[in-house]
C-alpha cells in the first residue's frame, strides 16, 4: 500500500459505484481496482477525465456482470481484454488483468491473468502502474510508482528497452508524459533507450504518431520535452524538416494551441506544411490551417498601422490572421506589448463583406469570362486601398469607370 486517495469524489459518484457494485457482485470485493490515469491524477491533485478499471474477471464475465446489473456493456477491445461500461451516461473502460505473450513493437498478443503484479509489469511507466480500491487505498506493485508520481519522475516499468520493444509508441509516450508530469532531470536510462531505439517510431502508423505528438504539444509547457526529443534524435523521425526550436520555444509562451505549436516548428513554406500534415495523416482542416499559417506573404510586423491590420484581416480572414500574427511575434521574440495591440486591433474589427459580385459586373456590360473576375478584382482592390469606406453606389461608379477603361 502506498497511501490513500482520500475519498476522491469520483470514486463515490453513483455511476462509478454502480460499476463497482456490478463487478464485485460477480467476482468478490477485490476483483476490481481503479488503475492508471485516474489514480495518478488524483494523487497529484489534478482533474480526472477518464476512469479505467482493472479486473480479475474475464471479458465474458465482465459483460455478464454488467448486463446483470442493468448496465450497458460495449465490447470495445475484448481480444485485449477491454470492455466499456456505460453508467449514468459515462464510459468506464474495464480491462482484464493481462500479461504479454508476444509483441512486435506495434501490437501485442496477451493472455489473461489474475496477478496484479504481472499486469503492472506490462505497463509502460511506474506512475501509470498504480491501482486503488474503492476505499481509496493505493496499491503500488512496482514499489516506487507513487514516489515517482509525486516526484515527477517518468520511469519505465522494468527495462526501458524491453518496454519499447513491446510497443514503439512508448518512446513518444515517454516524452508526452515528461511534458505533462515531469519534473527535474529526465530519467537517464529512459532517455538513452529512446535515443537508441528511435528508428522504431517509423514503424508506427502516422495516426498513432500524430495523436501522441499533438497531445505532447498541448501540455502547458512542452519545451523541455521537445528539446530532449531533438537531442535524442526522436524529433527528426517525427518531422522530416529541421525543427525551429527557437520559434517554438517563444510560441509556447504566446499560445497553447497544439496545431499552432506544430506550425512554429516548421519552415515558412506551405508546401512543406502540407507534406508534414499529409505524412502525419492530420485532418484536412489542420492541414489547411498549417499551410495558411506558414505562407510567407503578406508579411506581418508589430509596427503595422490600423489600416494595414484591417487589410490583412480582410485578406487572410480572422483565424489565419491570428495564427500568422502569433507566429510572427514568436519569430521576433520581442515587442510583446506591440504584438498584443496588433492582435487586439485585429480581433476588434469585423471585416465587411464586399458589396459587389459577378452579377454586378455582367450588368455593367462585361461578357462572361475571365474579364468578369478581373474587373471585380480591380474594384475590390480599390475598395481595400480606400480602407473599405466606399459604399455600394460608389463601387458601382468605380466599376463603370473600370469597364469603360477596359472597353476603350
Amino acid at each position: 500500500m502506498s497511501g490513500n486517495l482520500g475519498g476522491a469524489p469520483w470514486i463515490a459518484a453513483p455511476p462509478t459505484a454502480a460499476v463497482l457494485d456490478a463487478l464485485e457482485a460477480a467476482g468478490g470485493p477485490d476483483c476490481a481496482r481503479f488503475v492508471g490515469g485516474c489514480v495518478r491524477n488524483t494523487l497529484l491533485g489534478q482533474p480526472v477525465d477518464d476512469i479505467d478499471i482493472a479486473t480479475r474477471l474475464t471479458p465474458d464475465q465482465t459483460i455478464a456482470a454488467l448486463k446483470a446489473a442493468g448496465l450497458k456493456a460495449v465490447p470495445t477491445g475484448v481480444e485485449h481484454g477491454t470492455v466499456t461500461a456505460v453508467s449514468g451516461g459515462k464510459p468506464f473502460e474495464i480491462t482484464t488483468l493481462r500479461r504479454d505473450v508476444s509483441t512486435d513493437g506495434r501490437r501485442a498478443v496477451v493472455a489473461f491473468t489474475d496477478d496484479w503484479l504481472g499486469d503492472a509489469r506490462r505497463r509502460d511507466f511506474t506512475l501509470n502502474a498504480l491501482y486503488a480500491q474503492r476505499d481509496g487505498v493505493i496499491f503500488d506493485p512496482t514499489g516506487h510508482g507513487a514516489a515517482d508520481c509525486r516526484a515527477g519522475r517518468i520511469v519505465f516499468v522494468g527495462e526501458p528497452e524491453q518496454r519499447i520493444a513491446e510497443d514503439a509508441l512508448r518512446i513518444l509516450r515517454f516524452f508526452r508524459f515528461l511534458a505533462w508530469y515531469g519534473k527535474g532531470p529526465p530519467d537517464a536510462a529512459a532517455s538513452a533507450a529512446c535515443a537508441a531505439l528511435k528508428a522504431n517510431v517509423a514503424s508506427l502508423s502516422a495516426e498513432r504518431i500524430s495523436r501522441e505528438f499533438l497531445k505532447l504539444l498541448a501540455a502547458p509547457d512542452p519545451r523541455a520535452a521537445v528539446d530532449l526529443m531533438d537531442r535524442t534524435g526522436v524529433l527528426a523521425v517525427v518531422l522530416p524538416a529541421p525543427a525551429d526550436l527557437a520559434r517554438f520555444a517563444a510560441l509556447v509562451g504566446i499560445a497553447g494551441d497544439a496545431v499552432l505549436r506544430l506550425a512554429a516548428l516548421l519552415p515558412d513554406d506551405p508546401a512543406a506544411a502540407i507534406q508534414v500534415a499529409t505524412g502525419l495523416r492530420l485532418s484536412n482542416a489542420d492541414r489547411d490551417r498549417l499551410a495558411a499559417a506558414l505562407a510567407p506573404t503578406p508579411g506581418l510586423t508589430s509596427t503595422m498601422g490600423p489600416r494595414d491590420i484591417r487589410e490583412c484581416v480582410y485578406r487572410l480572414r480572422p483565424a489565419v490572421f491570428r495564427d500568422r500574427a502569433r507566429l510572427a511575434w514568436a519569430r521576433d521574440g520581442e515587442g510583446a506589448a506591440r504584438w498584443r495591440d496588433v492582435l487586439a486591433q485585429g480581433d476588434g474589427w469585423t471585416a465587411p463583406v464586399f458589396p459587389l459580385d459577378g452579377q454586378d459586373v455582367l450588368a455593367a456590360g462585361v461578357p462572361k469570362g475571365p474579364l468578369v473576375g478581373k474587373a471585380l478584382g480591380e474594384v475590390e482592390a480599390w475598395w481595400i486601398a480606400s480602407d473599405f469606406a466606399p459604399d455600394r453606389p460608389s463601387l458601382l461608379q468605380k466599376l463603370a469607370s473600370v469597364v469603360q477603361g477596359t472597353a476603350s
